[in-house]
């Protein structure tokens, strides 16, 4: 789960990380009032939409008078914002951070996620503040400093001088970076983030280190421990159809194919992407049914692969574990009845009463495509799409 910089800055806050003052704003008139009540010489007006690059977009911009906020509030607020995270059709700005300005002297960059290769936190740190850590990754990966966190013992006073160390950080920098890190990693790890990344990590004249930046990520299976997340959540940044998904506790990812793909266990669907892609097509979604597919989840899979308009075909691909196939085919059958499928669909049954469950498919009636394997089933989908 995404939320916005300033709700991610909120909860920062609570946790003792130093961050700009500053508030929300959903109107340009908020937007003056909020500046004019924080007292600055100098503020700065930022979209707030879930996506990086807003500054390279023209979704931030420094005001030095409220004439200026009045100004670059009325550009911003209600501006389609294209960057490169949004994809070319943007996303609308509907509300906006005012925060108050900060004398800049150093930009640094400090990230915190979970590296799957190691199965540990680890906090990531680099001198080059202010661009996108990929970039770094791909040309620099000598500029990104690591530090790799054991679960049981959480961060270390002496990493945390590490990295402090190999930024550079000198004197009251040196000791405020220490405890910055410190409180982000107990921020990160007591509300259950994926992601807690701080980009950039400015460190002001003063000697202060402080969160200008603030891109705050939970993790999806943890937040029944955290019910106060839920109203923070912007539905109008996801996706529809991946709203809808979730409604019906479906796990479907959309993407930008023209086969629509239905299958249950997060494994078996990575599969049958990628085989889709082996036989020259390209996958419209990720949806995981999960593992007791029925007529309900069917029902509304369907629903929802079909509100794509860039699907052109479905693949259905269900291995009968957990439920029996002659079980999913009489779901796959009842569901199709009731929605209306105006493209192929390709289903491939696996596991127990696997023939039991073909049978039932062609004795339907429904003009439904049944594999015997899922190399035939990816081949007979990419025909579909092609004629």
């Amino acid at each position: 789960m995404k939320v916005h910089e300033y709700q991610g800055k909120d909860i920062l806050k609570q946790y003792g990380v130093p961050v700009p003052q500053g508030r929300v704003a959903f109107s340009i008139e908020q937007a003056v009032e909020v500046a004019r009540e924080l007292g600055s010489s100098v503020w700065v007006v930022k979209a707030q939409i879930h996506a990086g690059g807003r500054g390279k977009g023209g979704g931030v911009k420094l005001a030095r008078s409220l004439d200026e906020v009045r100004e670059n509030a009325s550009r911003i607020l209600g501006m389609t914002l294209v960057t490169h995270q949004t994809g070319p059709q943007g996303k609308e700005v509907k509300r906006l951070l005012i925060e108050q300005g900060v004398n800049i002297q150093r930009e640094l960059y400090v990230g915190i996620t979970l590296d799957r290769s190691t199965s540990q936190h680890v906090v990531m740190a680099s001198t080059e503040g202010g661009v996108e850590i990929e970039k770094v990754a791909e040309e620099s990966p000598e500029k990104i400093l690591k530090e790799f966190v054991d679960r049981g013992a959480g961060l270390q006073p002496f990493q945390a001088r590490n990295l402090a160390f190999g930024l550079g950080l000198t004197g009251d920098a040196f000791k405020n970076s220490v405890k910055f890190l410190t409180a982000l990693y107990r921020a990160y790890e007591a509300m259950d983030c994926s992601l807690a990344e701080i980009n950039p990590l400015v460190v002001t004249a003063e000697g202060h280190v402080v969160a200008l930046d603030a891109k705050i990520n939970f993790d999806d299976n943890a937040l029944y421990r955290h019910p106060e997340l839920a109203a923070l959540r912007d539905l109008d940044e996801e996706d529809p159809l991946e709203v809808e998904a979730s409604q019906s506790n479906l796990n479907y990812i959309k993407l930008d194919g023209n086969v629509g793909c239905m299958v249950n266990g997060a494994g078996l669907a990575m599969a049958t992407m990628d085989i889709i892609k082996l036989a020259g097509g390209e996958p419209a979604n990720f949806l995981d049914v999960g593992g007791g597919a029925n007529p309900a989840t069917v029902e509304s899979g369907f629903k929802i692969i079909l509100a794509d308009r860039n699907v052109r075909a479905i693949l259905i691909n269900i291995f009968g574990g957990i439920v029996r196939c002659d079980r999913v085919a009489t779901g796959v059958v009842e569901a199709a009845t009731k929605v209306r499928v105006t493209v192929p669909v390709v289903v491939r049954l696996a596991g127990t009463n696997a023939d039991l469950a073909a049978d039932i498919l062609r004795d339907s009636g429904l003009s439904f495509l049944v594999a015997s394997s899922l190399k035939n089933a990816a081949e007979q989908v990419t025909h579909a799409i092609q004629h």
